[in-house]
Order: C-alpha cells, then sequence, then structure tokens
C-alpha cells in the first residue's frame, strides 16, 4: 500500500481496522453505511446502473407482452378474458398468436399487477 498522509487519529483507526476479523469489519461497514447515510458500492457500479434506472422511471407507458403460453393453455385464456374483457374465441386467438400484446399504454403497477396473474398460471410475459 502506498504512503499516504494521514493524521493521528485517522492512522489509529487504520490500525484498529487492521485487526478486525472479516465479519466485524462488514459489520462496521454496514453501521457506517447507516449512520452516515452513504454506500460503500462501487461507483462504477452504480453509474452503469443509473442510466438504465432513470430510463425505465422516465419510461410511464407500459406494453404487457405475451411471448409464451407454458403449460395451462386454458387458464391462460381465462386470465387474458378477465384482463382485456375479450370474449372466449378473441381470447383464444390472442393466446394463439404469441407473442402479441396484451395490453399497452399503462402504468408500470398496472403492467407488474397483469405480469403476476398471468406468470402465476404459466404464461411467459414481457414488459416493454
Amino acid at each position: 500500500m502506498s504512503e499516504i498522509n494521514l493524521s493521528a487519529n485517522a492512522a489509529k483507526a487504520l490500525e484498529l481496522i487492521d485487526t478486525l476479523t472479516l465479519l466485524e469489519a462488514a459489520d462496521l461497514v454496514k453501521a457506517m453505511e447507516e449512520k452516515y447515510g452513504v454506500s460503500a458500492a462501487a461507483p462504477v457500479a452504480m453509474a452503469a446502473a443509473a442510466p438504465a434506472a432513470a430510463e425505465e422511471e422516465a419510461k410511464d407507458e407500459f406494453t404487457v407482452v405475451l411471448t409464451g403460453v407454458g403449460d395451462k393453455k386454458i387458464q391462460v385464456i381465462k386470465e387474458i378474458r378477465a384482463i382485456t374483457s375479450l370474449g372466449l374465441k378473441e381470447a383464444k386467438e390472442l393466446v394463439e398468436s404469441a407473442p402479441t400484446s396484451v395490453k399497452e399504454g399503462i402504468t408500470k403497477a398496472e403492467a407488474e399487477q397483469i405480469k403476476a396473474k398471468l406468470e402465476e398460471v404459466g404464461a411467459i410475459i414481457d414488459l416493454k
């Protein structure tokens, strides 16, 4: 490690940290994060994740896309009917034409709710 000019208190703190076990050091980091409201996460990882998170937050309309039906086709058709208010024939055609949009221009919360319902009955869903 390169020589860094430290105050006497900082040097003592480093000496103390050198005596900690890995578990104790992890607890210290966690306590410092909570007390000072900071994160020890790598800044590079945060910077790389920020554009993707900002893009998703900025997006306010989502589309639920059925990409696969799974083993329970009848249950998927029933859920599609409940979600879209389509008739039996139309819902069956929608399910059989996967990949296809189930619902467009909806909020993220509604899209997540629909995704959960359809995945529960075995459908494969993407949100766009």
